[in-house]
């Protein structure tokens, strides 16, 4: 079938186009390089969208990673948003280097792949993040990795559970849900002994109340998604490395995986970074202030935050960090049956219930099915976000009035 050549289509196509004797302009469409004024000053990043790098020359089309040294050869491996935002990680942790990954299990599981092979043997602690043992006790044992759980207070006493196999010691300070502090530059000191890598989730201090790499630590890494994020609409995380050894291991595995970031998600991670000191500072007084009340409360047994005396490792908390966030966990009484405490979950209005933590609305989640932490039922997560301190006081203790109710 043959166009019309009376149309104003066919037309165009004879004489190349309305505007240029010399291109098509369908391909003007395409290749257009319209010339506009340079040195455009913002605050803010640019955002660079494109996962295709064009070439000058043969030579340069090369299949690298390394875009420090080799530039830039594809999206996946960075691009100017992707790069930025991951030195100013680094910058912030006093890294060498810093990898961006949809998420903060993604950044475990980069850790696993890059340190651990058939064979290897791991100590986690018993207190980890409930989905990085879940990738343990499942994926890696199906690869012949061994993971071994032990004593999140063992310090020094590490040593004794490190054999010549071993290829890495994860700690998490503090601990996930019951929010032990670990003696990280004890058994840091003892893993250096038998030259053995140590991992930190570092999360819950955001990369900066905690300093990993001054404590000795290896590699590090964060689950932006919270506090970093700020907003819960953001899903990254980072694996941020000190040695040039672990920057090739990691940076190789990073890029097998196909781990990539898109420039949005670095805009929003680097509008969060920029609020984080002030918000952090509202979270640790609004918490602690809320931590008091409920530590006043007959109903309450036990408040499980780090600045409390009665939290395991307190001492070990004042030495090594410079403050404390929003997220604890309470343990009830001893008399609160199950149904009790979830209607005391469901009664609260202003703490809604939700997975994760670090962003601007408080949250509560419940945890009887882990048993781990030895309180079954009876312990719950709260995060405090950036409502007013006196009205989360306000429904928590409408939410006890509720749980009243309900007869045992």
């Amino acid at each position: 079938m043959t166009s019309n050549p009376l149309s104003p289509l066919a037309k165009n196509d004879a004489a190349k186009g309305p505007s240029s004797p010399s291109r098509h302009w369908r391909t003007a469409l395409i290749q257009s390089q319209p010339q506009v004024p340079e040195n455009f000053r913002s605050l803010v990043p640019a955002v660079h969208r494109g996962s295709t790098v064009t070439f000058n020359t043969v030579a340069e089309a090369v299949d690298d990673w390394h875009v420090e040294t080799s530039g830039y050869t594809y999206g996946v491996y960075g691009t100017p948003n992707t790069l930025e935002f991951a030195k100013r990680i680094s910058e912030i942790e006093g890294a060498r280097h810093t990898f961006l990954v949809p998420g903060g299990q993604a950044a475990i599981a980069l850790i696993y792949f890059s340190f651990c092979k058939a064979g290897s043997h791991v100590l986690a602690p018993k207190n980890i993040y409930g989905p990085s043992g879940e990738l343990a006790d499942d994926l890696l044992a199906g690869l012949n990795i061994e993971v071994e759980y032990y004593d999140p207070m063992i310090g020094s006493g590490i040593s004794s559970l490190i054999r010549p196999n071993t290829s890495l010691i994860w700690c998490e300070t503090p601990g996930s849900v019951t929010f032990e502090i670990p003696d990280i530059p004890a058994i840091v000191f003892a893993a250096r002994e038998r030259g053995v890598l140590v991992a930190l989730d570092n999360t819950y201090a955001a990369g900066v109340l905690f300093d990993a790499f001054g404590h000795g630590v290896d590699i590090s890494m964060q689950a932006l998604t919270k506090y970093v994020g700020g907003a819960s609409d953001l899903l990254m995380g980072t694996v941020s490395v000190k040695s040039e050894q672990s920057y090739e291991r990691v940076g190789s595995v990073h890029r097998l995986l196909g781990l990539a970031i898109s420039p949005e998600d670095c805009a929003l991670a680097h509008r969060g970074l920029q609020t984080l000191g002030v918000r952090l500072a509202h979270f640790e007084r609004s918490a602690i202030t809320v931590a008091k009340w409920l530590k006043a409360r007959q109903e309450i047994s036990l408040v499980l935050h780090p600045a409390f005396e009665d939290c395991p490792g307190h001492e070990i908390w004042k030495r090594d960090f410079t403050g404390s966030t929003g997220v604890f966990s309470i343990v009830f009484a001893e008399d609160w049956d199950a149904e009790r405490v979830a209607k005391f979950v469901e009664a609260l209005q202003t703490f809604k219930i939700g997975m994760s933590w670090g962003g601007v609305h408080s949250l509560v989640m419940v945890y009887s099915t882990m048993t781990r932490h030895g309180h079954g039922h009876r312990l719950i997560r709260l995060n405090v976000g950036l409502e007013e301190a006196e009205d989360l006081v306000h429904d928590l203790e409408q939410a006890l009035k509720c749980a009243a109710t309900v007869t045992a």
